[in-house]
């Protein structure tokens, strides 16, 4: 499971849990959310590929592929030609596509930083940071501030454990005659 530290001081833990058919195979993930322990929402209903998508985007953006090259510190270099923007937003759906019970989003935002000099000289650093948040259903929200290593890690653990939650199961679970019995199509 990935986890972050907030700047509040809590801790968000997210899981990749797999979303099954009816025969009981995985073929997609939904992301649990818990804060310090405690859950905390649902979201993202069949966001694995997304987030693949995502950890490929800031790999190549951090290895200076794209406009990213343009930013010289690899902590500093995202997806996406805009400095600003959003790299992801999942949320939690009802079956009657009403929004609530939860969020995680990601945004970019630019943020300049004063770096003192010699002498009382000095000067503004401009510095990008992913500000991943997370909303409860409760209104009660929870925000991170990452660098693109940072992000990155967090993607990649995410992507390898929905990898392995969608491994299929037994086979012999998937009953032609009913519960109980073991044998298989």
């Amino acid at each position: 499971m990935g986890g972050l530290r907030c700047v509040d001081g809590s801790y968000l833990t997210v899981t990749p849990i797999a979303c099954r058919d009816s025969l009981g195979m995985p073929y997609e993930v939904t992301l649990a959310l818990h804060r310090d322990g405690s859950p905390y929402g649902v979201v993202g209903e069949r966001c694995g590929w997304f987030l693949a998508r995502l950890a490929r985007g800031v790999g190549a953006a951090r290895a200076g592929r794209g406009n990213a090259r343009l930013w010289p510190d690899p902590d500093d270099r995202f997806p996406g030609d805009e400095p600003d923007g959003e790299l992801f937003a999942f949320r939690y759906r009802t079956r009657s596509d009403m929004v609530g019970g939860g969020e995680l989003r990601c945004q970019l935002r630019t943020v300049p930083v004063w770096v003192p000099g010699r002498h009382g000289r000095g000067e503004w650093r401009v510095t990008r940071r992913a500000y991943v948040e997370a909303w409860g259903p409760a209104g009660i929200g929870m925000r991170a501030v990452l660098t693109s290593g940072e992000l990155a890690a967090f993607v990649e653990a995410l992507v390898a454990e929905a990898e392995g939650a969608l491994e299929p199961g037994e086979l012999g679970r998937n009953p032609v005659e009913g519960a109980g019995s073991l044998k298989s199509r």
